[in-house]
């Protein structure tokens, strides 16, 4: 019974991180894509003018999906996508916080990030402190 509820836990902790990711990813291409499309359409310039590219929410959306089906490298995706933003989010932040530029892009940009930090923050205590927790079950 304890075990059941144990891997119960996992489970929609589990849940709540895809979750998690699955709301970055729509935040993210709003606040990436649609937000300065919308604006560079409206203000006259070309539509791709404050587009910032990246494939980040393909990525964070194969996390998400992986958190949810388990598959068998969910651990080691889990470690290696966190480590690597953690660290590149750290550094921007180091460069940007030696000399911020507050703006709206700016500062839509610093937002997203503090809350893809504290995601991946949080995926990668997780596959530390408690792997069983993204091993198939």
């Amino acid at each position: 019974m304890a075990e059941t509820a144990q891997i119960d836990r996992q489970m929609h902790w589990r849940w709540f991180l895809a979750h998690f990711l699955f709301v970055l990813v729509a935040w993210t291409l709003f606040i990436k894509y649609l937000f300065p499309i919308a604006v560079a359409l409206s203000s006259g310039t070309p539509w791709h003018s404050h587009v910032y590219w990246d494939l980040w929410p393909l990525a964070h959306l194969w996390l998400g999906w992986a958190l949810l089906r388990q598959p068998g490298y969910l651990r080691i995706l889990a470690i290696a996508m966190a480590a690597i933003e953690i660290v590149i989010i750290v550094t921007k932040f180091a460069l940007f916080l030696a000399e911020p530029q507050w703006d709206i892009w700016r500062t839509n940009w610093f937002v997203n990030k503090v809350f893809v930090l504290s995601c991946f923050v949080l995926v990668l205590a997780t596959a530390v402190a408690r792997p069983r927790a993204l091993s198939a079950q």
